[in-house]
């Protein structure tokens, strides 16, 4: 009998011992954890090219001073859903006073023509910028609707730099009758936005073939025609 409550006041000594560590551990990395040496003094921003960085770290400006694991990530998510040309992001801590913001910034596919001139947009028809005067390097786009755009813009941006930059204008009443314009002259007749990625490949190579062509049709990539 003495000998089972030797053992079983050795065994809670251990517990109680295990615990006690256990605890004082938990404390101090609490402690670390919530101290000013773990408060936020660097706002890094990667991905950023018409986005100014010092304007997305000038909004997150009233975390400093924030430990990490306290930082009010819905107020730095309503901050950066206020910058139209943030498409979408993602934030990472690195102790001890980092904290790291990777953006993906809209891609503007074409200009659409307003009374005021043009606006720049992506494909989900978001307004990155206006302007009274084309903006250079962009197509005029002709999308009367949602879905038209939104095509064009897969049309766009399956084509390589190099053709990308030949384009005119794009037109598109639907998602199946895409047709583009290329800077001097050509049309294409891309027809569906399906299978973009292919018809830009077939369509470099025609252009390849016959390079004086009015006219390019690659509606149906394995069977593409000119004249």
């Amino acid at each position: 009998m003495r000998r089972f409550t030797a053992a079983s006041r050795r065994r809670r000594r251990t517990w109680l011992i295990s615990g006690g560590a256990l605890l004082a551990m938990v404390l101090v990395v609490a402690g670390t954890a919530f101290s000013p040496m773990m408060a936020l003094r660097v706002v890094t921003v990667e991905g950023a090219q018409r986005v100014a960085p010092t304007q997305i770290v000038t909004a997150l400006s009233d975390q400093l001073g924030t430990p990490l694991p306290l930082l009010d990530l819905a107020a730095v998510r309503d901050k950066l859903s206020d910058m139209t040309l943030i498409q979408s992001y993602s934030t990472e801590s690195h102790p001890p006073d980092t904290l790291v913001i990777r953006i993906v910034e809209r891609d503007p596919i074409g200009a659409a023509p307003t009374d005021a001139g043009f606006d720049l947009v992506d494909s989900a028809g978001v307004v990155i910028s206006s302007s009274p005067d084309r903006p250079a390097g962009y197509p005029v786009l002709d999308t009367p609707t949602p879905k038209a755009l939104a095509a064009a813009g897969e049309v766009v941006r399956a084509l390589p730099a190099d053709l990308r930059a030949t384009l005119d204008s794009v037109r598109a009443e639907t998602r199946d009758d895409v047709t583009l314009q290329l800077v001097g002259g050509p049309a294409v007749v891309w027809g569906s936005a399906d299978d973009s990625v292919i018809k830009a490949a077939v369509l470099a190579r025609l252009m390849a073939v016959a390079p004086g062509a009015a006219n390019y049709d690659v509606s149906s990539p394995s069977s593409p025609v000119y004249s």
